[in-house]
């Protein structure tokens, strides 16, 4: 159901079942996947890609212009994946030359007025908390939940499986399986709760726990500890991620406790 009370620009792609509501504002450079809800005055703006069964509360903006004066009015999107819910007031920016696109992954929770600047990467199945504020080029691997009022600086990434604390700043990178809160932000310990919810099985949820007793308690430092973690961990998935992620991190891994 289409209000006649929304605006529809000429050249908008609306699926199938798709629901829009009076005062909404969709415009022509825009796709609406199957199935999906635009509330009552959403702006879907140019750029947007939003996928199947996704509902867009009111005043919500999805895919407005980068707030980064770089930007030259490139022809860029904001995607949205299916499943994924963007909660009132929230701002999902679009991409520029430097990405070309923002990316929200699938089955995502984006609460009220929070913020997805431009050029970020969200994987699938992540929780943004209410009013947490992503500088562009932010990248967060699945399942990781950031808390209340976080903000993450640009360039940073976040680890899958993360849960960051409300209220945090994020400068550096979250390794995956974590928990990281206080101030200045550090390592608290595995998110064995999200863990469990996910079904890591106790031998997995161990093993994640020893690594990092070796990142963070072992007195080494981390190159040392990641060479040791080669060298007497077998290999598995959990493993290899935590390596590869540290290896790669520009920014630096957050600390352990003081």
């Amino acid at each position: 159901m289409i209000s006649n009370l929304a605006f529809i620009g000429q050249g908008a792609v609306i699926g199938e079942n798709v629901t829009i509501e009076p005062f909404a504002y969709v415009s022509g450079n825009s796709v609406i996947g199957d199935n999906t809800w635009i509330g009552p005055g959403a702006v879907i703006m140019d750029g947007a890609r939003i996928g199947k069964r996704c509902r867009i509360f009111p005043s919500s903006v999805i895919s407005g212009i980068p707030q980064d004066l770089k930007f030259k009015g490139e022809e860029t999107t904001a995607e949205l994946g299916d499943g994924t819910t963007v909660r009132e007031g929230s701002t999902v920016n679009r991409g520029t030359a430097a990405a070309g696109k923002t990316v929200v992954g699938q089955n995502c929770l984006i609460m009220a007025y929070a913020h997805i600047g431009h050029d970020c990467f969200i994987g699938n199945n992540c929780i943004i908390g209410n009013s947490c504020g992503l500088a562009g080029e932010v990248k967060v691997d699945d399942w990781a939940i950031l808390s209340g009022g976080a903000l993450i600086h640009q360039f940073s990434r976040i680890g899958g499986h993360v849960i960051v604390g409300g209220g945090s700043k994020v400068r550096s990178d979250i390794p995956p399986f974590i928990k990281a809160d206080r101030d200045p932000l550090c390592y608290m310990g595995l998110n064995t709760v999200g863990l469990t919810r996910r079904n890591f099985g106790k031998e997995r949820i161990d093993e994640i726990h020893n690594i990092y007793r070796v990142i963070y308690q072992s007195r080494r430092n981390t190159s040392q500890a990641l060479e040791f973690i080669e060298k007497e961990f077998k290999p598995s998935p959990e493993r290899d991620y935590i390596i590869s992620f540290i290896r790669k991190s520009e920014r630096g891994i957050v600390r352990g406790p003081r």
